[in-house]
């Protein structure tokens, strides 16, 4: 139980710390890469519009046509002035309207050939883009009037950086985070330790009264019975000696409680199918006086690796608290099949539907669904208690469900392969 507590207390840190990270570096790099992006539009847009036509080429183009530099009002979207557009890579492809290409501007020293800037122009007017990215290159594509013009700026040390950038805060971050996993742990020790100290106290403390109350139990009950030898029958006595029983039914299963929690139980192969079957025998009876039908369905050859006096403990208790809590006149259904390599067993009864907030606290010890406590059916809500006791001893489950009036608990543990 606390072994479960401390892996879900780790995971909801790692989980808590892991989600930060990723979602402040998300927040870090996808603001810092729509903000580049913006810069790297507006440069470009600013070298489009600073852009004109060598003379040679100027010639060839029809007068009158708008020069985006002749305006006196002319603003650029960028300062060309700025370290940053001055320090950058620029490539420039001007083609004529009729696909020829006007002029190649590719300053050396360069990384691309005038051949792979034309290649890439011509694949962008046809794609029709206006922007985008094309490998390390962002491109922009404008009309100049009677030519179009294909701006590209050179983000190779720029992406690279990023790359530099990015695996090292993987790197860091991962290492970051198994210092953070251990620390985890640690921190998770040491908030479930008083929890598991104080149910450790608990349990000592249920198994140190169980066993300090058997004797004067027993002692009770021994001059009880001979005090009714002596006077005979006295209302009085008779009182003494029911609540006297009572009493030790509660401390034997309180006991039983500490000796299952506490005790690893010696394992053997054990015939599941054949102990099932056999402990279903006598409560047929017990279920035919209270007015109920019991139908058991089990398959053969089950077999697994457990302890079959707490099987057959475990099968009583379903069974008897399925007898219990039917409705007169019902029918009781106990199944046992295997499904994979886990044996499943099942009990059924008709009865009332156990509302979901109860469901939880069902296998709690002491607790019972029936508001009135006085344990005349001497059951004091210990018996499903022990039973997941038996489920968890063998590193399986228990469940309780409620469907169309009938209550199932439902038990799964593994079995031979």
């Amino acid at each position: 139980m606390f072994k479960k507590s401390r892996k879900k207390i780790v995971a909801a840190i790692m989980s808590v710390l892991v989600l930060l990270w990723v979602g402040t570096l998300g927040v870090i790099y996808a603001s810092s890469y729509f903000e580049m992006q913006k810069q790297n539009q507006q440069m470009l847009r600013t070298h489009a519009q600073l852009y004109t036509l060598s003379q040679t080429m100027d010639q060839l183009m029809p007068p009158n046509r708008p020069m985006p530099g002749g305006d006196p009002d002319f603003k650029p979207d960028f300062d060309p002035e700025a370290p940053k557009f001055q320090l950058s890579t620029f490539y420039t492809v001007a083609v004529s309207d009729d696909g020829t290409v006007l002029e190649v501007k590719n300053d050396p020293p360069t990384v691309r050939t005038n051949e792979e800037l034309m290649k890439l122009a011509k694949r962008i007017i046809a794609d029709q883009k206006e922007t985008g990215r094309e490998e390390n290159l962002t491109f922009l594509k404008t009309d100049k009037g009677g030519y179009t013009l294909i701006v590209f700026m050179d983000n190779t040390v720029v992406n690279e950086n990023a790359m530099t950038l990015f695996r090292y805060t993987l790197i860091f971050g991962a290492v970051a985070l198994v210092v953070f996993f251990f620390l985890s742990v640690f921190l998770a020790r040491k908030i479930v330790a008083p929890l598991e100290e104080s149910y450790q106290k608990q349990k000592q403390f249920i198994s140190d009264a169980g066993h300090e109350l058997k004797t004067p139990v027993s002692v009770v009950s021994a001059n009880a019975e001979l005090l009714s030898r002596e006077i005979g029958d006295n209302q009085w006595l008779a009182n003494i000696q029911y609540e006297n029983e009572r009493m030790g039914m509660l401390v034997g299963q309180l006991l039983e409680l500490a000796r299952t929690e506490d005790m690893t139980p010696r394992m053997e192969h054990v015939d599941l199918s054949r102990l099932v079957a056999g402990e279903v025998l006598p409560f047929e009876s017990v279920a035919f006086e209270k007015g109920l039908a019991l139908n058991s369905e089990i398959a053969r050859g089950i077999t697994l690796e457990g302890n079959s006096t707490q099987l057959k403990q475990l099968t009583s208790i379903l069974l008897d608290n399925a007898i219990c809590h039917s409705k007169e006149g019902g029918v009781l259904r106990m199944t046992l099949m295997k499904e994979q390599d886990h044996a499943v067993l099942s009990v059924v009864n008709a009865g009332d539907e156990i509302p979901q907030e109860q469901q939880k606290l069902l296998f709690e010890r002491f607790y019972r669904v029936d508001a009135v406590r006085n344990g005349e059916d001497k059951h004091y809500g210990l018996g499903l208690a022990i039973a997941k006791a038996i489920v968890t001893a063998h590193r399986g489950q228990i469940n309780v469900c409620c469907y169309e009036g009938l209550v199932e608990f439902r038990i799964t543990i593994p079995v031979e392969t």
